[in-house]
């Protein structure tokens, strides 16, 4: 979710949602195969990206990394409630630690809301002693992704 809503001069087409479609799957996929698949010009396709991109509906590209193939072997969410005073410091700290993969400010009685990739259950407390200073915090282990990061419907 981006800080502010951008007003697109059409929705989405079929192609258009299959191209994103297509492009989750395989953020490599080149230009001419995208094309080919959805029955259009390499140019059109080309054109009908970069107005993805230009309108903010295409963010950018990326690689999908599997943690345990890096020696992670567990994940963890993390609900933090900074201290009285400590909200930026706590916010400066999360975005520091490395193993702090994804981080959300949330309402309610927590702050934020954080995935932690994890080398072990001992690497759990050395990376929450960097931050039980600050906040109370509260774990969960992640036994299962029941799903993945997903599209939101594109219809």
């Amino acid at each position: 979710m981006g800080d502010t809503l951008k007003n697109h001069e059409s929705p989405l087409d079929a192609v258009d949602r299959r191209l994103i479609t297509l492009l989750t799957a395989n953020a490599r996929a080149p230009v001419a195969e995208l094309a080919r698949t959805v029955g259009m010009s390499s140019p059109s396709v080309a054109d009908r990206l970069r107005r993805l991109e230009e309108s903010g509906v295409i963010r950018g590209y990326t690689v999908d990394i599997d943690p345990a193939a890096l020696g992670y072997t567990l994940e963890a969410i993390v609900r933090v409630r900074p201290m009285p005073g400590q909200l930026r410091h706590v916010e400066t700290l999360l975005k520091e630690i490395p193993e702090f993969i994804e981080c959300d400010k949330v309402t309610g009685e927590d702050c934020f809301v954080a995935r932690v990739v994890l080398r072990g259950i001992g690497h759990l407390d050395r990376i929450l002693d960097r931050v039980t200073e600050y906040a109370e915090t509260n774990t969960a282990i992640i036994k299962d992704a029941t799903l993945r990061r997903r599209l939101p419907p594109l219809g």
